[in-house]
């Protein structure tokens, strides 16, 4: 009697600090934000947090009531600021196509708005197979669990405690503002030293079966 075959799981990526380095466009695009409101903004330390939503960034310089305001009009400076000057990470294609050419389908879930996260994908010419957008840590969850995801991927302890969340396997990067021992004390599974060693890990990888720590 033939085995059953094991069907490629779906796996979840992060998308700033993950797939892409958007330092330099986020940089740029908080420096016009800040020349167009008058606010002093230092988009150096900016860009050394990246990964929660916009607000909670917003709330280090604006009022209360002037937050959705001006985050409105930074995703509105979004695309024509932020979108060129970004770059892919290290990897970061060959380990979404190293899913989809196992079978599985490879998602992106990300706290940034969608339309813009979706602009990444196209300008980097990056194929996923669904892009959602809006979700931060536990929230992640969401959208894992409803396409099945069983691998989270993410630079950030956010996106662990939302690959644990969704009961997926946490697999880090410290390609962001975590280092792998803080990745790994959140709870990490698989901390890997950047992207260009995921697909190796993936192809040894079997559902109930974790390869060793990179």
């Amino acid at each position: 009697m033939a085995s059953a075959s094991i069907s490629a799981p779906t796996v979840g990526f992060d998308l700033d600090m993950t797939l892409i380095d958007s330092r330099p466009g986020i940089h740029a695009c908080w420096v016009e934000l800040s020349e167009r409101t008058g606010t002093h903004v230092d988009a150096d330390l900016v860009v050394t947090r990246l990964g929660p939503p916009l607000e909670e960034e917003m709330a280090h310089w604006f009022p209360t009531d002037r937050i959705p305001a001006m985050a409105d009009l930074y995703r509105e400076l979004y695309p024509a600021y932020a979108i060129t000057g970004t770059l892919a990470m290290p990897g970061a294609r060959e380990a979404v196509e190293a899913v989809q050419a196992a079978g599985g389908r490879a998602i992106v879930v990300t706290a940034k708005w969608q339309p813009n996260a979706e602009l990444h994908m196209e300008h980097l010419d990056m194929a996923p197979d669904a892009v959602i957008g809006n979700l931060w840590a536990e929230q992640k969850a969401l959208a894992l669990r409803e396409h099945g995801a069983s691998i989270y991927v993410g630079d950030h302890v956010g996106d662990v405690r939302g690959a644990r969340f969704a009961e997926a396997l946490s697999v880090a990067v410290p390609t962001g503002p975590c280092s792998a021992g803080e990745l790994s004390a959140a709870g990490a599974d698989v901390v890997l030293g950047d992207l260009t060693e995921f697909p190796r890990w993936f192809s040894d990888y079997r559902p109930g079966c974790v390869p060793a720590r990179a």
